[in-house]
């Protein structure tokens, strides 16, 4: 299996999130995608390859443009006002306020676009942000051109990036434009299928109102865990998209055994959908040692989830998500890899 990696996702560093009362170093980091690199190479997964520059048209499918043009400006604004350190938003237009109208000001602009004050920015956030994207959309060339599977080692992830907004490390849904991708490249149903811990509420905000795009997250239950505000078991989209989106909420201290049982359904009704290829988001932070989750699944279930994922037998493009038990990311995301591989 080929993976898509740029050193450019180092330019992400050093940055602060909000979390628990408390403005700390994010949990999201450049060692995260080393220790999985590291592991890619200890196992001999395959060739390494850099990312081909791709411009923001198939972004500006699934974002707006406003959003997308806002981006590569976050910094620049924010040094201009005089500020130094991470760029985070303190306030956000919830109900009963204006959000039609964005504000002039930094500080208006960030919590407009936003979700959270999770998704900080440095100097090097937007660089390493269009990285990431790049890195999406090569592996998806991959898969398009022949290839059974590709890995995609996109930092930062992107499955928490809606429409005009970011949240939870997230800028650019990296799995939302693979996909939209695939579909103008001729695919006529894509699935992405999202196992990270945490819902993928950008993903499914995204193609909420499409039947083009199936989106199935198995996840822990938001009325216990972030995002809080999306990925019930009863928002099957809407519209032409009603039936389409699929969420598995499962309660804290959830283990392999339910946790793959969920897996097993989401799988037969993505075989039922048949999809042309299939998008995996990657997220190995249901790990029973990862600081920031509370599943129960341990190193040895990881292969097994590549080994059901390989049985739907269709081109597929994995692209990496969250997982924050560092010392042993790269060992968990790559099992799925080598379970996917029959390894």
């Amino acid at each position: 299996m080929k993976t898509i990696y740029t050193d450019r996702h180092k330019g992400h560093s050093g940055n602060l999130e909000l979390v628990a009362g408390a403005i700390v170093p994010a949990f999201e980091m450049p060692s995260r995608a080393e220790f999985i690199l590291s592991r890619l190479e200890e196992v001999k997964l395959g060739p390494v390859l850099p990312p081909d520059e791709y411009d923001l048209s198939t972004a500006a499918k699934v974002h707006s443009k406003d959003y997308l043009d806002f981006l590569p400006t976050v910094y620049p604004e924010w040094k201009a006002a005089g500020r130094e350190g991470t760029a985070l938003p303190f306030t956000w237009p919830t109900r009963g306020l204006r959000g039609d109208v964005v504000p002039e000001f930094i500080d208006g602009k960030l919590g407009y676009y936003s979700f959270d004050g999770g998704s900080g920015f440095v100097e090097g956030s937007w660089d390493a942000i269009k990285s990431s994207h790049d890195v999406a959309l090569t592996g998806a060339a991959l898969v398009k051109a022949g290839e059974r599977s590709a890995f995609a080692l996109c930092r930062p992830p992107g499955h928490h990036a809606g429409h005009n907004f970011m949240a939870g490390y997230c800028y650019i849904n990296n799995a939302a434009v693979a996909a939209q991708w695939f579909l103008d490249q001729g695919a006529s149903r894509v699935s992405i299928l999202d196992v990270d811990y945490h819902h993928g509420n950008g993903t499914q905000e995204i193609f909420y109102h499409r039947p083009d795009v199936q989106v199935i997250n198995l996840h822990a239950d938001p009325m216990q865990e972030y995002p809080y505000f999306l990925g019930h078991a009863d928002e099957h989209g809407a519209g032409a998209g009603e039936g389409f989106n699929i969420n598995y909420p499962m309660r804290w201290g959830t283990t392999f055994e339910e946790w793959g049982a969920r897996l097993e359904d989401g799988c037969r009704k993505l075989e039922d959908y048949g999809p042309d290829v299939v998008v995996v988001s990657l997220g190995v932070d249901t790990f029973e040692k990862d600081p920031i989750s509370k599943f129960k699944l341990r190193t040895e279930d990881f292969p097994r989830i590549g080994e059901r994922i390989a049985k739907l037998n269709r081109p597929t493009l994995f692209v990496m998500e969250g997982g924050y038990a560092v010392a042993d990311i790269g060992i968990n995301a790559v099992g799925v890899l080598t379970g996917f591989l029959g390894r």
